[in-house]
């Protein structure tokens, strides 16, 4: 069974910048796309940014150019450096990753970005 345990959330100010982690519980390698949602309160679940194939990364429009996804195969471990955070980047933010036909999530933690 695939853990995935994300940490690094926190309460920040407008501006300010906050690094997510994401540590599975066996090899990165053995996943197709790995990377991270975030889902605000009364608001559906949507992606931040993920590695969908190889090295390739996807972001939407809304974080581009803020956040970054990046990854230690070492220590199976993705991260999510977040920068110039705002307001309505507040969320809780999951971890995913799928293998084939399984996909699998973090708990998630929480980011909350006061103005």
């Amino acid at each position: 069974q695939v853990q995935l345990v994300e940490s690094g959330g926190g309460l920040v100010q407008a501006g300010g910048s906050l690094r997510l982690s994401c540590a599975a519980s066996g090899s990165i390698f053995s996943f197709n796309a790995m990377g991270w949602y975030r889902q605000a309160p009364g608001k559906q679940r949507e992606l931040v940014a993920v590695f969908a194939s190889g090295d390739n990364t996807n972001y939407p429009d809304s974080v581009k150019g803020r956040f970054t996804i990046s990854r230690d195969n070492a220590k199976n471990t993705v991260y999510l450096q977040m920068n110039s955070l705002k307001p309505e980047d507040t969320a809780v933010y999951y971890c995913h990753a799928r293998r084939n036909a399984y996909v699998y999530w973090g708990r998630g933690t929480q980011v909350t970005v006061s103005s």
